[in-house]
């Protein structure tokens, strides 16, 4: 490909609309790029999509890879190096979560201001093992995982667009691939966690390592049931047709993000 990207996306369940939106676009197959994993799952086409976007190189991943299905942490953040290396500045990552937050709605949109990284705490940290120093040091620190003028910048946007299901949280990250239970629910919660999801916290902090600048959108798709009395139960159609939904929304806002340059200076 002739672009050079400096801004990469991580397009979550059913957001590949962000990929499409690229002009002068080349695709590649995960499967026809060397140690890339394949996608699985419904919603994750599995393409790495280069292109431009209101005039600013980007490259895009259609379709994440997750540790439900099979892989260890440093290959589902293996992109994410290989972004580093092709020149990217920023990452963007978006994913489909559930609310845990009493005042989120179905087809609210969160940016994440900061994250649970479960999974991480509990041993499973993409950093895990002997540190490669081209990328980043050994102990990489994450009090600032999340730029928070790529934040203001998103909500000073929102507020211009007229967007009013905006918010700003914590996103807990958990393995899947089952939903929480009431009593899963209710712990994280009481940890802080405003969303939880199956991705993104391991992509960030390989990201943080790398000195990649972050900014995350949650896209909530269901309510998370903190109460036995409460009935119904969520399925990923649901969670993709709330994608769908909102899917024109979080192009908009990347691709307004992206035309103010995101601190990148004259492109050229």
């Amino acid at each position: 490909t002739r672009h050079r990207p400096k801004v990469a996306i991580i397009c979550g369940s059913g957001l590949g609309v962000l990929a499409d939106a690229l002009q002068h676009s080349d695709s590649f197959k995960y499967s026809d790029i060397p140690n890339f994993p394949q996608s699985t799952v419904q919603g994750h086409a599995g393409q790495l999509v280069f292109g431009e976007l209101r005039g600013t190189a980007c490259v895009c991943m259609k379709g994440r890879f997750h540790m439900y299905e099979g892989h260890q942490p440093a290959k589902v953040t293996f992109p994410i190096r290989v972004f580093k290396l092709l020149g990217v500045k920023i990452l963007i990552v978006t994913n489909a979560a559930g609310s845990l937050a009493d005042d989120y709605k179905t087809g609210d949109v969160m940016i994440i201001k900061d994250h649970i990284n479960l999974l991480g705490l509990a041993g499973q940290n993409p950093l895990i093992g002997p540190n490669i120093e081209q990328f980043g040091p050994r102990f990489p620190p994450m009090t600032s995982a999340y730029d928070k003028d790529l934040c203001k910048l998103a909500m000073d946007i929102c507020k211009r667009l007229g967007y009013t299901c905006v918010h700003k949280g914590i996103y807990c990250m958990v393995s899947g691939p089952n939903f929480e239970t009431v009593a899963e629910a209710r712990f994280l919660h009481s940890l802080g966690a405003d969303a939880v999801g199956m991705s993104t916290a391991a992509e960030v902090v390989v990201a943080k390592h790398c000195g990649l600048r972050v900014f995350g959108l949650s896209l909530i798709t269901n309510q998370v049931k903190k109460d036995y009395s409460e009935k119904g139960s969520v399925n990923h159609d649901d969670v993709l047709g709330v994608s769908k939904m909102r899917a024109e929304m979080l192009k908009a806002l990347v691709s307004e993000m992206i035309e103010k340059k995101l601190g990148l200076g004259r492109q050229g």
